[in-house]
């Protein structure tokens, strides 16, 4: 008779805590785990259509509008980001068509590595793809971006051999908080 109630005696605790274990760990299942919060600091953000400086250069001097989209973020320590450029030209350097910009000059998409933040000023590098000029895969590219709308700079190297691209915001916001 004592072994029975030994068991009784011990069998009803055992019971309980294995029970609250399980809801325990079914409450972290169904609630999903919580870890701790990211730490993300906005670095610098923008986008806009800016106009390259001299367009395509000597002799024709075609104009040649680029779209820039960027961001750039310190997450957890780490930089993070990525940098967008397409540069579209005319099909044509005269007539009616010459102001239908629709001929991919040039797209640089890149990952953001690295940015250095100096007063109103962001250096972003990385690696890219580009298309057109300086075609080529894992090219690396920099880029100094003043903060500002319009009359803002870009200042774009890259490409396979690299190239300067010389550029001006004429429409959207370039932020970089980093800099207040």
């Amino acid at each position: 008779m004592k072994a029975i109630t030994w068991k009784v005696n011990y069998a009803r605790p055992a019971l309980c805590i294995l029970l609250g274990v399980v809801a325990a760990g079914s409450y972290r299942l169904i609630h999903g785990q919580t870890a701790a919060p990211s730490q993300t600091t906005i670095l610098a953000r923008g986008a806009g259509t800016s106009i390259l400086e001299g367009g395509t250069g000597a002799p024709d001097y075609l104009p040649v509008f680029t779209n820039v989209a960027f961001h750039a973020e310190l997450l957890d320590g780490v930089v993070t980001g990525d940098f967008e450029c397409l540069a579209l030209g005319p099909r044509k350097s005269a007539g009616a068509t010459s102001a239908d910009f629709t001929s991919n000059v040039m797209y640089v998409t890149g990952t953001v590595e690295t940015a250095v933040v100096q007063g109103d000023t962001i250096r972003l590098t990385g690696n890219s793809d580009c298309t057109g000029i300086g075609a080529g895969e894992n090219v690396p590219f920099t880029v100094e971006i003043r903060k500002g709308g319009p009359g803002a700079t870009v200042v774009l190297r890259a490409g396979n051999p690299p190239q300067t691209f010389r550029e001006i915001l004429t429409s959207g916001n370039f932020e970089i908080p980093a800099a207040q």
